[in-house]
């Protein structure tokens, strides 16, 4: 199943299916938020806007985890995966801006378009064989990053760079596990005003999910509605040559195959 969350012209939030058999998406009410059971779609729905399909309660993002993505990093060579933490604030819907920062101001931000996970229910002590049990769909996210927070001025920690606000566009739908019964054969692209700037398959990720699922949640609580940013394959701004960053005006999406298409334009935050 699809499953998008929007809002209706007169303004309700709602979870709906997405009906497939129409060039143009629509929509079928759904009763509740679909982590806390999937019922039936109900009567037809239009939508005026697409939300997140998931109100996450913990992301987080995986680094060096292509094979191509920073060979000169050695990537091949962690011993575990490199694991970065995500603010709920960063999170942006399908359509809506990502905005960059000038307040904390940084002239790096850089796309990477990655496949996202949700977790379904909590999830302790996975296994490489019990782990994509946890897993309630996929949908596409972009874990933008201000690469000089993350390198240069972030004292070491990647996180800041990650963290600040629309930095994770998730979207534009969810699939349903079911549907995707081998998440480690899906092509990924990521688009920057039209043009193909990163283009993999999740077979080439170093740590598959399994075996994310299982380091992630070993000792550790995965509550439902926890987003997994997987890792972003090679091809990000900062490996261009000259460096090319985000402007204002620009347009990013990412697309995952047997998902969707996650597109969002990009503006400079307006200071008071």
């Amino acid at each position: 199943m699809k499953i998008a969350c929007g809002i209706t012209l007169s303004g309700e939030k709602v979870w709906a299916e997405v009906q497939a058999d129409s060039a143009k998406p629509t929509f079928r009410r759904l009763a509740q938020n679909p982590l806390l059971g999937l019922s039936q779609p109900g009567e037809p729905v239009e939508l005026r806007s697409l939300l997140a399909p998931v109100e996450p309660t913990v992301m987080l993002c995986l680094g060096k985890n292509y094979r191509e993505h920073t060979p000169g990093w050695k990537n091949d060579h962690l011993p575990f995966p490199l694991i970065i933490p995500k603010g709920i604030n960063s999170l942006q819907h399908p359509g809506k801006p990502i905005v960059l920062p000038r307040f904390l101001a940084s002239g790096k931000v850089d796309y990477e378009g990655e496949l996202a996970v949700i977790i379904g229910r909590d999830c302790k002590n996975a296994t490489p064989e019990t782990a994509l049990d946890y897993v309630f769909g996929y949908t596409c996210g972009n874990d933008v990053s201000a690469r000089a927070w993350q390198f240069e001025r972030g004292g070491g920690q990647f996180a800041r760079g990650k963290q600040f606000d629309t930095f994770a566009p998730l979207g534009p739908w969810l699939v349903t596990a079911d549907e995707i019964p081998d998440p480690s054969k899906l092509l990924l692209t990521t688009r920057l005003n039209g043009k193909v700037v990163q283009q993999d398959s999740t077979a080439s990720l170093i740590f598959d999910l399994p075996t994310v699922i299982t380091f992630l949640s070993g000792s550790s609580t995965l509550p439902a509605g926890t987003v997994i940013l997987t890792g972003t394959p090679a091809g990000t701004g900062m490996q261009a040559e000259p460096p090319r960053w985000l402007q204002p005006g620009d347009e990013v999406s990412v697309s995952v195959e047997g998902i969707g298409e996650l597109v969002n334009p990009v503006e400079e935050e307006v200071l008071p």
